[in-house]
Order: C-alpha cells, then sequence, then structure tokens
C-alpha cells in the first residue's frame, strides 16, 4: 500500500436541531466575540438566527457579515477581514453555502495572521495561523465544512484557490433543520455537486489518491444516491434532508484529500464568466467529462455504478460503465435541472473562452485520469452546448 495522508475537521456535530449545541462552544472556542459570515437570502431566510439565539446562550457578543455574494471576490474578502479586526473577534462563525464557508474560513485566517491574500494562493502557502472557526452548511452540495481549500474570484472571471490544512475548522455542524427551505432547484444541483466531489475524488490522479477517501466517495454515493431525488421532491423529509448533509460531507471529506479534476476545471469558467451557480456548472459538464475520462478509468467507473444505481449490481462491468454515465446524465433531467450551455445563457461564440480559462486551472487538471488538451476542453464543451 502506498503512503499517503489524511486530515479532517477535529469535530463535527449532525442531527436535526443540532445548532442549539453551538452554546457550548463559546467559551471553549469561539470565544466572547463572534463574527458571523453569511449572506443576506440565507439570514432573511431566518437560517442565522438559531445560531445566533445559541451563541447569545452561550455569553457570545456578535457581529453579522451579511456581503457574501456567490463566487465572491477579493474585494468581499478584504471587506469582512476589516470587519473582524473592527470589531474585535474572537472566533468565526460560517453559516450557509459554500461560498459564505469558503469566507469564513479566509477571514478566520487572515483576521489573525495578517498575511495578504494574493500571497497564499495555491497549495501550502499559508504561513500563519487563524482564529477559532466553526462551520454550519446550509445547502448539501459543497462539502467546504470539511475542505481546507477556499475558492475566490479574482479579477473579472478566474478563479483561485487557497490550500492549506490551517482553512480546516475545528467544528462542522450538519443540522437538516436549517436545510428545509432550500428550492428544489438549488437541492438538485448541490447534490449532484456532491457526487461529482465523490466520482474525482475516487478517480483523481492525485499521488494522494487513498483508501480512505475512496471509501468515504462510496459511502457518499451510496447516501447521495438514495435520497436526492425524495430531498428535491419532499424538501421537508428530514431525513432524507440530513442524509444528504451527510453524504455532502462524506464527499467533502474524500475530496479534501484526494482532490477534484476536469469536471471542476471546466466548471469554474462557466461559473466566473456566466454567474452560472456552481453546483449547476458541474452538473452542465459532468457526464462529457465521463465519457472522455471512460477511456483512462472505466473500471473505477464500473465500480462505482452500484453505489449510485443498485440495481447495476449484478451487471457486466461494460454494462455498469453505461449504465454509470448514462444514469449519471439523466438524474438532472428528472430533477427539472438544465441540461445544456445554452439553456443556462451561454453562447456559441463563448466556447473558445471557457476552453481557454478551463486550462488555467491546472492546479486541477493535473489530478484528471486523463490528460486534457486546449482541444479537448473546446470539444466537450462543444458536445455539452
Amino acid at each position: 500500500m502506498s503512503t499517503f495522508t489524511f486530515a479532517t475537521v477535529p469535530q463535527i456535530i449532525a442531527g436535526p436541531g443540532c445548532i442549539a449545541r453551538l452554546s457550548e462552544l463559546t467559551k471553549t472556542r469561539l470565544g466572547p466575540r463572534v463574527l458571523v459570515i453569511s449572506d443576506d437570502g440565507v439570514v432573511k431566510a431566518g437560517l442565522v438566527q438559531p445560531a445566533l439565539a445559541s451563541l447569545s446562550a452561550g455569553g457570545a457578543e456578535t457581529s453579522i457579515f451579511t456581503g457574501v455574494v456567490a463566487d465572491p471576490p477579493e474585494a468581499i474578502i478584504h471587506a469582512a477581514v476589516a470587519r473582524a479586526i473592527e470589531f474585535g473577534a474572537t472566533g468565526v462563525l460560517g453559516i450557509g453555502g459554500g461560498s459564505s464557508l469558503d469566507v469564513a474560513k479566509l477571514v478566520a485566517l487572515l483576521a489573525k495572521s495578517g498575511e495578504a491574500l494574493g500571497n497564499i494562493y495555491g497549495v501550502g502557502n499559508v504561513t500563519g495561523q487563524r482564529l477559532p472557526l466553526v462551520l454550519v452548511p446550509t445547502t448539501a452540495g459543497t462539502g467546504s465544512e470539511v475542505t481546507p481549500i477556499s475558492i475566490v474570484t479574482t479579477g473579472a472571471y478566474q478563479k483561485k484557490g487557497v490550500v492549506s490544512q490551517v482553512l480546516l475548522p475545528d467544528t462542522a455542524f450538519l443540522d437538516a433543520e436549517l436545510t428545509i427551505g432550500l428550492p428544489p432547484a438549488v437541492t438538485a444541483a448541490t447534490g449532484i455537486d456532491a457526487m461529482v466531489h465523490a466520482i474525482e475524488a475516487f478517480t483523481s490522479a492525485s499521488a494522494n489518491n487513498n483508501p480512505v477517501s475512496r471509501a468515504l466517495a462510496k459511502e457518499a454515493l451510496r447516501l447521495l444516491g438514495a435520497n436526492i431525488e425524495i430531498a428535491v421532491m419532499n424538501g421537508s423529509d428530514l431525513a432524507a434532508r440530513q442524509a444528504m448533509l451527510l453524504g455532502a460531507m462524506l464527499a467533502g471529506q474524500a475530496f479534501a484529500n484526494s482532490p477534484v479534476a476536469a469536471v471542476h476545471a471546466l466548471a469554474y469558467p462557466i461559473g466566473g464568466r456566466y454567474h452560472v451557480p456552481h453546483g449547476l456548472s458541474n452538473s452542465l459538464v459532468l457526464p462529457h467529462v465521463l465519457r472522455f475520462n471512460a477511456i483512462a478509468c472505466g473500471d473505477a467507473y464500473a465500480e462505482l455504478a452500484p453505489c449510485l444505481f443498485p440495481h447495476l449490481e449484478p451487471a457486466s462491468q461494460a454494462e455498469r460503465l453505461s449504465g454509470f454515465i448514462e444514469g449519471l446524465a439523466l438524474i438532472p433531467v428528472r430533477l427539472n435541472l438544465p441540461v445544456r450551455l445554452r439553456d443556462v445563457g451561454i453562447p456559441k461564440d463563448g466556447l473558445s473562452l471557457l476552453a481557454e480559462s478551463a486550462m488555467e486551472q491546472t492546479r486541477l487538471l493535473v489530478n484528471n485520469p486523463r490528460t486534457v488538451s486546449l482541444s479537448d476542453a473546446a470539444r466537450i464543451y462543444e458536445v455539452a452546448w
């Protein structure tokens, strides 16, 4: 067995209503002055209020930063860091979707370390320490609550990542009650995002692809596959919602250690240039990247197939591979998501720029099981259009 490393969050608290236990962490972890990072939509939906009540019960004073937007630009990070310093924050709570959690990670780091954001992009460039950090997802998708990664939009379109174990939070909460109001389309897209994390972690060409990540990826797909349609069609089903949160977290743990690849590399420019939500961006290119990769990792896809589609268990390997790819292509159709790039307003004459932007995602492309050239990326976008 090859040598590998595996790192994850020290503490996970899970279960409907578990956010009430946040009060336990104020004195022991977050301290007396907690900066809460979220976005206006989450706040207006009332999802932050239970956390604030619990923090207050624990004796903490809070300040709320609600300026997070999807695909957060550097300016948002700087504004939130300034708020943390002005408030004298002793700890940071991120609550919301992946963007809010990513911003919270960087605020906790930069408010304490004083590092310049521009100096820490890439893998392993963080040198300082962070404030205490707790993350609470309100979507079952990104797995950001258990990953050492934060994604920032730089300039007009490009996305860059900060990757460091320092960004792993102290505690992650998985409370399905906070996801009950999530619209069906968002539930569907974020759920597929989590599936992509598991699939790409399992097949990653990273030298740190490891048996722990692969085991987590399989269990994540079992949970996600069995519950995504229930969660989309009956959003008040707490059991399905909790299973989706757990599946997304397990997928997050998997790809945090065995990194994602070409699906994400091709999805990022779609979000950056056309402001398509990240989960939907992944969904739009997923089946086309799978077909491209099948020549290099078809055996692995066939192994994963019964996790998502149990009826494929007795099938031949070739049938499993075909069933896996075509089954994943049909999930967004059944969940009423757009399935073509043109459906989300991307013009055909924009595909070449998307391909060029995707090739800049070298941090991700290096993990793909099959080398992706500029012409390959262009062809995948053309087929997806």
